[in-house]
């Protein structure tokens, strides 16, 4: 019998090596061409390990090409990082206190209240992109990185909410009752009951909030002008030209995923935890 689980668990263990592996091929053909200098790129060596390595796809996937009027990724990561700070930062707050009214001060219409909340969340991008521009281009923020902040602070209150909500459950009631009790208002108990507490949920929303708003796109195209393009337009710009650098490519890919995969890779054990503590609730 024991034997027999032995070799169970050896063939899955099996299984999910070989997928694993599989699915890590084209992370390593990126980081390989990544590294490789332009005349050492082409189909038949394009899975071999770059020898020399080399540095200057990095540089020049950073930088542009002036001369050539290509432009690098330089100042569109940079606005990305001008972009992905404050609107993730005010949709945890947002969210935050939006999950703290609709799980503790509970009022008449308040389901309905987080329901249409929630339709935010099925709403696609492409059927408001028009009024959404309109709407940008009345209180002059069109083309400006305020622009894009505001929108994915909008687009994310209903996840946010959603996520705060369903664990602000799964505090005690009589924490709250508690506070009141001794004459702490509103504002007093969020900071002196639920806000020490929210650390998971603030983890979870926090790395949720920034990848959605880093990897966007469409919004970035649309919203943004030359000067305030985020780093996923800045990558797509670069593919420009009479001819394609593969290894200028794999670095600014490189480059633009760098953020959100050190943020799961430091994070990531408790973003896992956060989720789950407030899955089950609400």
């Amino acid at each position: 019998m024991i034997r027999r689980l032995t070799l169970t668990r050896a063939l899955v263990y099996g299984v999910l090596l070989a997928f694993a592996i599989y699915y890590l091929f084209p992370l390593y053909l990126v980081f390989a061409t990544s590294f490789k200098r332009f005349a050492d790129v082409s189909l038949s060596t394009m899975w071999d390990w770059p020898s020399p390595i080399s540095l200057e796809s990095f540089a020049q996937a950073w930088n542009g090409r002036p001369e050539a009027n290509i432009r690098g990724i330089g100042d569109g990561f940079l606005n990305s990082v001008r972009m992905v700070v404050p609107a993730t930062v005010i949709s945890c707050i947002l969210g935050s206190l939006n999950g703290y009214v609709l799980s503790k001060w509970r009022f008449r219409g308040s389901e309905t209240l987080f329901t249409l909340i929630l339709f935010g969340m099925f709403i696609p991008y492409q059927s408001i992109l028009i009024p959404l521009v309109r709407f940008l281009q009345s209180i002059q923020l069109y083309a400006t990185i305020s622009g894009l902040v505001l929108v994915h602070v909008v687009y994310g209150i209903p996840i946010t909410t959603l996520i705060f909500r369903n664990y602000y459950a799964g505090v005690p009631n009589e924490l709250v009752e508690a506070a009141r009790i001794d004459g702490a208002n509103f504002f007093r108990i969020y900071r002196s009951v639920l806000l020490p507490l929210s650390i998971p949920g603030f983890v979870v929303v926090a790395i949720w909030q920034f990848t959605q708003i880093w990897n966007e796109y469409l919004f970035a195209v649309v919203i943004s002008s030359t000067r305030a393009q985020p780093a996923t337009v800045a990558l797509q710009n670069m593919g420009g030209g009479q001819f394609t650098e593969y290894n200028v490519q794999m670095a600014g890919a490189l480059i633009v995923a760098a953020p959100t995969l050190l943020v799961y890779v430091l994070l990531g054990r408790y973003f896992l935890r956060g989720l789950l503590a407030g899955a089950m609730k609400g």
